[in-house]
């Protein structure tokens, strides 16, 4: 037997269908906007308000690289002073080092105790004064940007649109600053060979030069990136980058930790006369 087919009711469920198919379309949410980029507040000049008191939250001081968690150099200390494992802050997860600037890393990482700066309470340089464990403050004028660290009392002045030459090597560099939209970027120049950038031993030289870039992406977060060219060094230039967040306490501020007197005995007490 040959079955009929009835087109019109075909024709109507055809119709029903397409009707409901365009209402529940029509009920579904939409895919969100692409959000706009975060704004920051201005200040009285226009340009975005960085001012605060900002710090890292990594192990980036003990090692910018990728890193296990390890026995601390005191061993009486126990778990006291060991090293915490980090997710490094290096793009690319290893830096392009030269062979025999490699072997020095190595050499300074094996006798970190003795060789690194912080030890001796020395100014840290760029950019390591940025993710010690330390807070530090930000405070913008028109023509300058104030950058005051809590280690060791260290500062410096970033001179806005500037082509200031610097007069000698610092230890905290020589820093020139300009707006890029909604970053400050800071060229900085004229770095003492003898800062390094953590405790693993990693260094640089003299010809460094870092270009940093502070990006507010909220209310109570910055994005820091800096790049690394020092062809005395590394085979290429290199970027590290993490978040910088707000210190929200009530009556926040940086207290003086002046560390050069937990110093002396360690690096003057050979001189003490017997």
């Amino acid at each position: 037997m040959i079955r009929m087919v009835n087109y019109g009711r075909v024709a109507a469920a055809i119709l029903s269908t397409c009707v409901l198919a365009s209402a529940l379309a029509a009920c579904a949410p939409s895919a969100p906007a692409t959000p706009q980029a975060y704004r920051a507040p201005r200040t009285p000049e226009g340009t975005p308000d960085l001012n605060g008191i900002w710090q890292s939250n990594n192990s980036a001081n003990w090692n910018i690289e990728a890193h296990p968690a390890k026995q601390g150099p005191v061993f009486a200390l126990g778990a006291a002073f060991s090293v915490p494992p980090g997710i490094g802050v290096v793009e690319g997860d290893e830096l392009p080092y030269l062979p025999e600037a490699l072997a020095k890393r190595n050499a300074n990482g094996a006798d970190w105790t003795k060789l690194d700066p912080e030890i001796k309470c020395f100014m840290p340089g760029i950019p390591r004064a940025t993710y010690m464990p330390y807070p530090f403050q930000i405070v913008q004028s028109a023509e300058n940007v104030l950058f005051t660290y809590e280690y060791a009392s260290a500062s410096r002045i970033v001179r806005i649109n500037s082509q200031e030459k610097s007069p000698a090597p610092a230890w905290m560099g020589w820093s020139l600053g300009r707006w890029d939209g909604e970053t400050l970027v800071i060229d900085v120049t004229d770095h003492m060979a003898e800062t390094w950038f953590d405790r693993a031993g990693n260094h640089h030289s003299d010809a460094m030069k870092v270009t940093e870039r502070y990006t507010a992406i909220d209310a109570n977060t910055l994005q820091y990136e800096a790049t690394i060219d020092d062809a005395n060094t590394f085979s290429k230039p290199w970027k590290i980058s993490m978040p910088l967040y707000r210190r929200r306490e009530t009556n926040a501020r940086l207290m003086e930790y002046k560390c050069v007197e937990f110093a002396e005995e360690l690096m003057y007490g050979h001189l003490r006369k017997k």
